[in-house]
């Protein structure tokens, strides 16, 4: 175990940005399951790099991201961010043995983000170096969500490659102190305004469930999130993209979305969507919570999948417009909703695509659109963490994996059991295979997924 002393540019105290608000209530409605927000990665050693310089490399990022020595804290006039100039961080060492550095490195970064951050107490982020025969070969590191996204740890991991170059990253112009400043001037304030209006147009009479039957007994556990790798699901949907000329997200998304208004046995799924907001050229390079929701409506076409497809692009960028808000002002709007309708709707069905480039730059070759149908047969599923708080009754994540498509469900077992989330994924795998071939009818969705509306019985 060693200590980093870092010596920062700055200090101060400032109120949180937006992104950092949307995530400090679900830190505190999630509680002792929090640490689902919690965000491993690793960063690893190129070159022959001793721990001297590793080490360093290290303490430069401390200093030039602020968000990285910043602690988190509730104060009578709100919760704060408070940056400090000066501080340790104290970093384990851990020695692979005969596995494999990175694994090991991968492994480690999950075991640290298991423990909840003390926010008021603790730097945002847990970091071990990862040894091989005393080289060190990765920075096994845990962030709180509170301190970065999925984009800012690429922007970290951008820093990291320049410095295990031995050259000096460009100088950071922009923290989260700065951008909480900025929300509180225009045009942010109109940007919130408009996007509450929105998303109040679409609560005021919708669903107030995402689903329609009652809860079952849940099963023990109650959570849990079930993945798919599949390389056809990649396959097909990059060359749907293609040919359809929209990203690989719309597709997935659109998919996702035919499943779930099909298992609820609706012609309309209402979804929120984590964006990363960044749109503003000042965050592109900030290290920091700038990801919101955007509330995403999909009301399936009677024609077929490539108009669903076409739909959902144009309903997820309307989305992205509107997902720029004070979540403490979005929150009112929904009491104050939930307050006339007799509470407020539930919104727990989510679409996150953590990729950060929208492709699978690994993917093995495949000849014709006939041939992806025979990798279904390689497709694997599995169950995998369970959080006893996560609330979630349906949340759908493209987890970032170079040659593989990687999809997961987070299912609440009280609404809809393990086959049933097992078979939503497969129905998405199905969909977007059979759409290569042939125009589906949505009218055909059912019989192509194997699935139909779900009402609740026991499985």
């Amino acid at each position: 175990m060693v200590t980093v002393t870092f010596s920062g540019a700055r200090d101060g105290e400032a109120p949180l940005t937006w992104g950092q608000r949307l995530m400090w209530r679900a830190i505190h409605l999630m509680g002792d399951s929090q640490t689902f927000l919690s965000c491993p990665w690793v960063l690893p050693v190129y070159g022959r790099r001793d721990l001297g310089s590793v080490l360093d490399a290290l303490r430069v990022l401390l200093e030039r991201h602020e968000s990285l020595r910043t602690t988190f804290a509730s104060t009578p006039d709100g919760p704060v961010q408070r940056v400090a100039r000066d501080g340790e961080l104290t970093v384990d060492m851990v020695e692979s043995g005969q596995d494999r550095a990175l694994r090991v490195a991968e492994r480690v970064a999950d075991e640290l983000g298991r423990t909840a951050f003390v926010h008021d107490k603790d730097l945002p982020l847990r970091c071990a170096v990862v040894l091989k025969n005393g080289r060190p070969t990765a920075l096994a590191l845990a962030f709180s969500h509170l301190a970065v996204d999925f984009q800012a740890l690429n922007t970290l991991s951008e820093d990291w490659k320049i410095l295990m170059r031995g050259e000096k990253p460009p100088p950071v112009e922009w923290q989260p102190m700065d951008q909480a400043a900025a929300e509180r001037e225009e045009p942010y304030p109109a940007r919130s305004a408009k996007s509450v209006r929105y998303w109040h147009s679409v609560l005021a009479d919708g669903p107030l469930d995402v689903f329609d039957h009652p809860p079952r007994e849940a099963d023990d556990p109650r959570f849990i999130e079930v993945g798919m790798e599949s390389t056809a699901l990649a396959v097909a949907a990059q060359r749907l993209a293609e040919r359809w000329t929209m990203s690989t997200t719309s597709v997935l998304l659109a998919a996702c979305a035919t499943v779930l208004a099909t298992v609820s046995g609706r012609p309309r799924a209402v979804m929120q969507l984590v964006h990363s907001n960044r749109r503003d050229p000042r965050t592109r390079a900030m290290v920091g919570t700038v990801e919101q929701d955007g509330l995403f409506v999909l009301d399936l076409p009677g024609t077929d999948f490539a108009a669903a497809c076409r739909a959902a692009q144009r309903g997820a960028l309307r989305a992205y417009r509107n997902a720029h808000y004070d979540p403490f002002e979005m929150q009112a709007m929904r009491e104050e909703i939930g307050r006339r309708r007799g509470r407020e709707p539930d919104l727990d069905a989510f679409f996150n695509d953590r990729r950060t480039t929208g492709t699978w730059p690994g993917l093995p070759p495949v000849g014709s659109d006939e041939d992806v149908a025979r990798l279904v047969g390689q497709t694997r599923t599995y169950v995998t963490n369970a959080w006893p708080g996560v609330r979630f009754k349906a949340f759908f994540t493209v987890v970032s994996a170079p040659d593989t498509g990687k999809l997961t469900l987070i299912v609440d077992t009280a609404y809809l059991p393990r086959d049933v989330a097992e078979a939503m994924l497969r129905g998405v795998e199905a969909l977007l295979v059979r759409s290569l071939t042939e125009d589906v009818p949505m009218a055909a969705i059912p019989k192509v997924c194997g699935i139909g509306p779900y009402a609740g019985s026991p499985t």
